[in-house]
């Protein structure tokens, strides 16, 4: 189907060359996923595969086709959804799916044929007059798909479609995606959550423009043999456990998963003791199945380790404030509709409390009001003991804050982004310059700093935020889905610094659809409706769903089944959007 021969492609300006010398086959009938860090190369693969770039060197053949010279042929055989949501958000289901109808010249009753499948095929067909920018992160993607496939397409190029999507729609988009495949298309998916990847046919493991490996993902696990173990019983500090254990030669990754930690060890070397991180007299090692993620951070040569400058540089948060935030009977009305209904609940200092929910159950609502961002219709929030109604300005001064979409000014340069936010965080002078350079040292901006934030790869811009919302040195901080799109190993250097700022003090409340960052979570509060509908611990929460044909579920098993156990749990038709609304 899909014939890449030694493709190189070199941009103007740029010292690395995007692709180097690239070879792979692609089939019809299965689903073939794109995977590596960011700046691998994923993006521009698909944009020289859909036609959009020329290549440098090398050949490309989709059916015995070239994507550039044969591009009017090859139109109507290749559907591409882009990473970026490519829709109009002002038009409506239907208009979009018209729009690009008409790009396509599917006219008359092909068009109307074609319109009833994929509404149907989509779920949409009940939301055609509904706007495209108030549909949730599922519904999107499922009308991005819908239009990537108008014309039948025989190659379907689908650019990190699971970002930013809640575990259940994503299983939604599987489903289908999987029917498509099993119709004989041929399926790209580009991503950065591994256990996507682990769903694949045969995955392009990619890394700096490289190909590291070509093969189905067991292929890949299976050298991991003996090499994966959780330690559990732990009676220390997990996270304490945790960073002992990175610091060490022999442990090539490791992460929190509810109460244990999960570690992977370099080949060839003697199994640890536990009571060596400071696990407790009780602790074990015991043997676990290897995951891709396993494979995938191995053959990236290692996790980033368990030492946080940053959390190093900040000084402890010392007060005397056990619970410093709390919601009661909070609730956020939009007319007559509840984007969160009377939530209480009570964060202490130092914890990791997280907001679970699918897209749209009010989660960036009620974070919103304890920012002191949005004025709650009714009920209390509190802050260190402050008061959100009546002095949110004051709150906000105790707090940083990493927006959902990233609240960077893409058209200022990363140094007068740290010195905007330093500067409304209150720092002036020497000690604003002080700051400014060390979060530079700290995240290592020194050859980035004259350069416009949006043309930053996703992982710098999240380190720039993070850069930005605590050079202040807040004692809470309200993290709104801070890693999305990402990948692992980035991932994973971001949790080692939360986990550093919460060992001196710092309180961190987070929301995020990725459930394995779930499990850094000391508490959750599942949302669901503007509701809280579970919390307690992850583990707490796995031992809600677990049953004799499933005694160990995953994060993913617990909010999918808590989630789908509410009444009518209808999640394709969520809350009327609001700015406000996850």
């Amino acid at each position: 189907m899909v014939c890449l021969e030694s493709v190189q492609k070199h941009f103007k300006g740029s010292a690395k060359p995007a692709l180097t010398g690239f070879s792979a086959d692609i089939f019809p009938g299965a689903i073939t996923g794109l995977v590596g860090p960011d700046g691998a190369g994923k993006t521009t693969l698909i944009r020289l595969m859909a036609g959009l770039l020329t290549p440098s060197a090398g050949s490309i053949r989709i059916q015995g086709l070239d994507p550039i010279a044969d591009a009017s042929t090859l139109r109507g055989m290749i559907g591409y959804m882009p990473q970026k949501f490519g829709l109009y958000e002002d038009l409506t289901v239907l208009e979009n799916l018209q729009l690009h109808a008409d790009l396509r010249g599917l006219l008359g009753e092909q068009r109307s044929h074609t319109f009833n499948r994929l509404l149907e095929f989509t779920d949409l067909a009940r939301f055609t007059s509904r706007f495209a920018g108030k549909l949730s992160g599922g519904m999107k993607q499922k009308l991005g798909l819908a239009c990537a496939l108008l014309g039948q397409p025989r190659l379907l190029l689908l650019d990190e479609p699971g970002v930013g999507v809640d575990p259940i729609s994503r299983r939604e988009l599987w489903k289908m995606v999987n029917a498509l495949a099993d119709q004989g298309i041929a399926v790209i998916w580009s991503t950065a959550y591994l256990d996507e990847a682990e769903l694949c046919q045969q995955v392009l493991l990619m890394n700096e423009g490289q190909l590291l490996f070509y093969g189905r993902p067991a292929e890949l696990t299976s050298r991991l043999q003996d090499r994966a173990f959780q330690i559990r019983n732990i009676s220390g500090n997990r996270r304490k456990v945790l960073a002992l254990a990175l610091c060490r030669p022999d442990v090539m990754d490791g992460v929190i998963q509810g109460h244990n930690v999960r570690l992977l060890l370099r080949p060839h070397v003697a199994l640890p003791d536990p009571r060596e991180f400071n696990a407790g007299a009780n602790a074990e090692l015991v043997p676990v199945a290897p995951r891709f993620e396993d494979a995938f951070i191995e053959a990236l040569g290692g996790g980033p380790g368990g030492y946080s400058e940053l959390a190093h540089r900040l000084q402890p948060i010392i007060d005397d404030n056990d619970t410093v935030v709390e919601a009661v009977g909070l609730t956020k009305l939009f007319g007559d509709f509840a984007a969160t209904d009377h939530v209480n609940f009570a964060v202490k200092r130092g914890e990791i409390f997280g907001l679970l929910g699918p897209n749209g159950a009010g989660k960036s609502t009620t974070f919103r009001m304890l920012c002191g961002l949005l004025k709650p219709t009714s009920g209390n929030a509190h802050v260190l003991g402050i008061d959100l109604k009546s002095s949110a300005s004051l709150a906000r001064q105790q707090l940083g804050y990493m927006a959902q979409k990233f609240s960077l000014y893409g058209n200022l340069t990363v140094k007068q982004n740290l010195m905007f936010f330093s500067g409304i965080y209150g720092l002036k002078g020497r000690q604003q310059q002080a700051m400014v350079d060390s979060m530079t040292e700290v995240f290592n901006f020194q050859a980035l700093l004259a350069r416009k934030t949006d043309t930053l790869p996703l992982g710098f811009k999240q380190r720039l935020a993070l850069a930005c919302a605590v050079m202040h040195g807040p004692a809470i901080l309200f993290l709104d889905e801070p890693t999305s799109g990402v990948d692992p190993v980035t991932r994973r250097e971001f949790w080692t610094h939360i986990n550093g700022m919460v060992e001196k003090g710092v309180t961190v409340i987070v929301t995020t659809h990725f459930m394995d960052e779930a499990e850094y979570c000391d508490r959750i509060a599942l949302v669901f409706r503007g509701q809280i509908i579970a919390a307690g611990t992850p583990d707490q929460l796995k031992a809600q769903v677990a049953t004799t044909a499933n005694p160990d579920p995953t994060m993913e098993d617990a909010f999918i089944t808590l989630v789908q156990s509410q009444p009518n749990p209808d999640l394709s038709n969520p809350a009327p959007a609001h700015k406000a609304t996850s």
